[in-house]
């Protein structure tokens, strides 16, 4: 293979085999093609694209590179559902659980936020001693036991993804389709999934701002699924207002663990039962059922107590992760509550701690928001518009600052 003919092949707009990728990917995982040559050839593919064949194939050399779930024959549905990102989506936390009391396994291969939006290894890790750094042998075991494994991307999982976003986080080449597309679906396949459900968010807080965006993004991770054989489903979520009524970690996984036990914001719920059934059929009560009876939650403390965590600090996790200053936002006039936009929400929250602004970056597990209004809620003057859970005075200033530009009552 000559990598340079390769590139400008693409570059002048021509189709690559599935031979010539697979190759392409191998050699820049064993370090045979420097960084600079797979910069070239992102920045190609960026301007170029690729078709529906190409993205595949890239995505099965991407898997390919590493290790895969192996399941026993006869095993049940194995299923999954990946979230493009957004704010306050605690979501995973809940329909993990959801879906392996229903009969499913689910080996829930996860990530970390970076920037606004947030990340399900960052709220899982807000649990004490719980463990994500998880070998995909005993990820196998604990779903043959518990039907449910929740895990980061290990050294051998798909080692070209891990180095190809670096690679595109320093090259500007980030929001090419294709590339994202073979990124999210060669980690969520080497699952060896049965089922896959997209949520792909579009708005102030998501990563594709229009709904336009969001359908073209949503019909490539689609076509891949239809071109490697697994049933693969996308539906589109708006992200103007973050989901539930906190953002941060520890936070999160409080409104989580509510959800859990069939409470909760309704538009959590709501969403999470929208997933649900799209990955397992059948009667929306049924799944509704597993939440309202503490089904749900007993398998998340399951997961809980087999990953390292304690199931009994779940109860106390507030106090655990107690910001030093926890204080209300009031509301400046009375009225109809006509935005909480989820972009500015989550800055605020990056501004926090709550976030990392690059990959390095460590995360403050008790600083973030909480009670936050919802829109078309009435207020009256002087009334709670969300708590601001902040380490210092001046972060709370610059966080309340900003909350003030975030909500508009009307």
């Amino acid at each position: 293979m000559h990598v340079p003919t390769l590139i400008a092949h693409k570059r002048d707009g021509g189709e690559l085999s599935a031979a010539e990728l697979r190759q392409l990917i191998d050699g820049y995982t064993r370090g045979e093609v420097p960084d600079y040559q797979m910069a070239a050839f992102a920045m190609a593919v960026f301007f170029r694209g690729m078709t529906a064949a190409e993205t595949a194939a890239l995505t099965q050399a991407m898997m390919a590179g590493g290790e895969c779930f192996s399941h026993r024959a006869g095993h049940p549905p194995v299923v999954d559902k990946h979230s493009t990102g957004g704010i306050g989506d605690k979501v995973s936390l809940v329909l993990a659980p959801l879906l392996a009391c229903a009969g499913c396994w689910v080996p829930m291969v996860s990530g970390r936020g970076l920037g606004i939006t947030g990340g399900t290894l960052d709220k899982l890790e807000a649990i004490p001693g719980l463990r994500v750094r998880i070998g995909l042998d005993e990820a196998a075991a604990q779903l043959e036991r518990l039907g449910v494994v929740m895990l980061g991307q290990t050294e051998r999982l798909c080692p070209a993804d891990k180095k190809l976003y670096a690679l595109r986080d320093v090259t500007g080449t980030v929001p090419s389709i294709p590339l994202i597309t073979a990124s999210i679906m060669s980690k969520k396949l080497a699952e060896s999934l049965d089922r896959l459900v997209l949520d792909v968010k579009y708005g102030s807080g998501a990563f594709m701002r229009t709904q336009q965006e969001a359908e073209v993004l949503a019909a490539s991770l689609v076509a891949v699924g239809r071109e490697m054989r697994v049933e693969v489903r996308a539906m589109l979520h708006p992200m103007s207002e973050p989901t539930g009524r906190t953002v941060g970690n520890a936070l999160e996984v409080v409104e989580a663990l509510e959800c859990l036990e069939g409470g909760g914001p309704a538009d959590l719920r709501d969403l999470v039962l929208d997933l649900a059934g799209a990955l397992v059929g059948g009667a929306r009560a049924a799944l509704a059922s597993l939440l309202d009876d503490g089904s749900a939650r007993r398998k998340f403390d399951a997961m809980v107590a087999a990953q390292g965590g304690n199931p009994a600090d779940l109860a106390r996790l507030g106090a655990i992760h107690q910001a030093p200053i926890i204080r209300e936002v009031a509301a400046p006039r009375g009225g109809v509550v006509a935005t909480v936009d989820a972009g500015g929400i989550g800055q605020a929250a990056l501004q926090l701690g709550a976030g990392r602004a690059r990959a390095s970056d460590g995360v403050d597990f008790a600083v973030g928001f909480d009670r936050l209004v919802k829109c078309g809620e009435r207020v009256h003057h002087g009334q709670a518009l969300c708590r601001i859970h902040a380490r210092t005075a001046v972060d709370f200033d610059m966080a309340e600052a900003m909350v003030a530009t975030a909500i508009g009552v009307e």
